[in-house]
């Protein structure tokens, strides 16, 4: 007789203890084993979770020692090369951190590694979220939280960033005044309540680091919470395959598996972060000494999530500055300081409803897309983030131009120029590779895959071999959805001849104009039937069986 294992007593009396009051035996089995879809890519959000978790902990650390505070002292520490210089005790407590606290360097380096991990793997993630359609119904709201958590976590690097008082982050501070002064009527007066008077005043380090430590945190906190309750409840996006529908899901279960496998993924992830702090530093903030405002510095970048508002700022032009009532409005400064970045993280948050919108599509979607099968989301897509990068790397233009012995405005120039051309480029080359991979799967599906065998018929003709695509690939090349929209397809006019009084509206040709961009060239799948190895020509059984004749 098999003997059944049971679990400790002392845990059986917790479990039933709990269970008695709250009766959540049931709900906690049926938790536990939830599915999970297996692939690698749905691992890029656990690593933002993991990095967020990182930062927690190595930032409650770096609170004991930090001192969030302007008043000017002299400097007496272990670091002999700044010693007697004059510094904000905000920068003198770092340079305690770094040189006197044990691990203090290599905790703060963790820190400063896993914020620009955190922002990077929020990035791909949101894309690939992006690119596969996961953000369309049920998933709308989660998309908006997570366009929410990149937009915060960005302001939270950035203060983060700000708090040594340094000289490349009072450099930082000094362009985030500069983005408030641009602001007409009330720029000067949320400049002087932010910094307590003029540029740099003594209260800014106090601000930002309660707004670091506390504010951001706790906002971060409570929607990434609410992002994995609503995932939860709403369960993965999964990738076409067998098995796999709007109403099933395939993957290993919470426990053991998953829980397994998301275990030893975090300390991976951990062990990739202290690696990198450990072997590369990054931002040696003894070596630029304390901020002052009659100093500047020369090839220093900021940390790479905010490359793309340096950039703007460098190219965009003052051609457009204007003065209202004898009030100036710096469009130089207020368009690539606010409009852009609102137009980016604007376009994101809109995008889900605008797909919607066009195409008329209100199903509820658990299977994602392939990025090929949505060919204008794509290169919409690429667009986005061509646009983004050419800003990214305008940001470095005047290492550029001393690295490739070029004049600083020649270079502005080049990339004024490739920001407006480089998306619609991107966009069409995108497009029209989608679309060639559609033509590509559909010439697999129909006829197979091509061996490499090459036959000849007793007729004399040459041909080679096409075999049946396994069962997994099939399933995928014909799961690609027809793309049209209800714009398209609704009567212009009913039985007795009166049009659609939408149509004629503004907005209702605007949304068939869409349409017909967002639908045109789609590469049909529509009456393509699967290889099944009997198709003349492309097949070992037709081979076979003219050669028996």
């Amino acid at each position: 007789m098999s003997k059944t294992t049971q679990a400790p007593k002392a845990l059986r009396g917790v479990g039933n203890f709990i269970d008695d009051r709250f009766h959540a035996a049931k709900m906690g089995e049926k938790n536990l084993r939830k599915v999970f879809p297996n692939h690698w890519s749905f691992m890029l959000g656990e690593i933002a979770l993991y990095s967020f978790i990182i930062l927690l902990l190595t930032g409650v650390f770096l609170t004991l020692w930090f001192k969030p505070s302007m008043i000017e002292v002299v400097y007496d520490g272990p670091y002999e090369r700044l010693n007697g210089v004059v510094m904000s005790e905000a920068y003198a407590s770092t340079l305690h951190i770094d040189f006197a606290v044990r691990g203090g360097f290599l905790v703060r380096q963790i820190h400063h590694w896993a914020a620009l991990i955190f922002v990077a793997s929020l990035v791909v993630h949101m894309l690939r979220v992006f690119f596969t359609g996961a953000f369309r119904k049920p998933r709308e709201i989660n998309w908006l939280i997570g366009v929410a958590i990149f937009t915060l976590a960005m302001l939270e690097g950035l203060f983060g960033y700000s708090l040594p008082d340094d000289l490349p982050s009072g450099m930082g501070v000094r362009i985030l005044q500069g983005v408030m002064l641009a602001l007409p009527l009330v720029g000067t007066y949320i400049s002087m309540f932010l910094f307590g008077g003029e540029f740099p005043g003594e209260d800014i380090i106090t601000r930002l680091y309660m707004l670091h430590v506390l504010a951001i945190p706790a906002l971060l906190l409570g929607l990434i919470v609410a992002h994995f309750m609503i995932l939860w409840h709403q369960k993965h996006t999964q990738y076409p395959g067998p098995g796999k529908t709007d109403k099933t899901v395939v993957g290993t279960p919470m426990f053991p598996g998953f829980a397994v496998k998301a275990g030893g993924f975090f300390f991976f992830t951990f062990a990739v972060i202290a690696g990198l702090s450990a072997f590369v530093q990054i931002n040696p903030i003894h070596l630029f000494g304390p901020f002052t405002p009659t100093s500047i510095t020369s090839g220093l970048q900021p940390d790479w999530y905010m490359g793309f508002m340096e950039g703007s700022l460098r190219i965009f032009p003052n051609w457009f500055d204007f003065q209202i009532f004898g009030y100036a409005v710096p469009i130089g400064v207020l368009v690539p300081g606010l409009v852009i970045p609102g137009i980016v993280f604007g376009g994101l948050g809109a995008w889900p409803f605008l797909e919607q919108w066009i195409t008329g599509d209100k199903r509820a979607h658990n299977v994602a897309d392939r990025p090929r099968n949505a060919p204008v989301r794509t290169g919409v897509g690429a667009a986005g983030i061509t646009f983004y990068g050419l800003l990214w790397l305008a940001g470095s233009n005047d290492i550029l131009s001393e690295t490739f012995s070029i004049s600083l405005y020649v270079t502005t120039y080049i990339f004024r120029v490739l920001v407006i051309v480089g998306p619609f480029v991107a966009y069409f080359v995108a497009k029209r590779i989608c679309l060639g991979l559609q033509r590509r799967d559909r010439e697999s599906l129909e006829h197979g895959y091509e061996s490499g065998i090459i036959q000849q018929l007793p007729s004399g003709e040459f041909i080679e071999v096409h075999k049946r695509n396994s069962e997994e690939t099939t399933e995928v090349l014909a799961s690609k959805p027809e793309i049209t929209s209800t714009a398209l397809t609704e009567p212009a006019a009913d039985d007795k001849g009166v049009r659609n009084p939408e149509s004629r509206k503004a907005k209702g040709r605007i949304r068939r104009a869409l349409a017909e961009w967002y639908t045109k060239d789609n590469v049909s799948f529509e009456g393509v039937e699967p290889h099944t190895g009997h198709h003349l020509h492309h097949s070992e059984e037709a081979v076979k069986e003219h050669a028996s004749h």
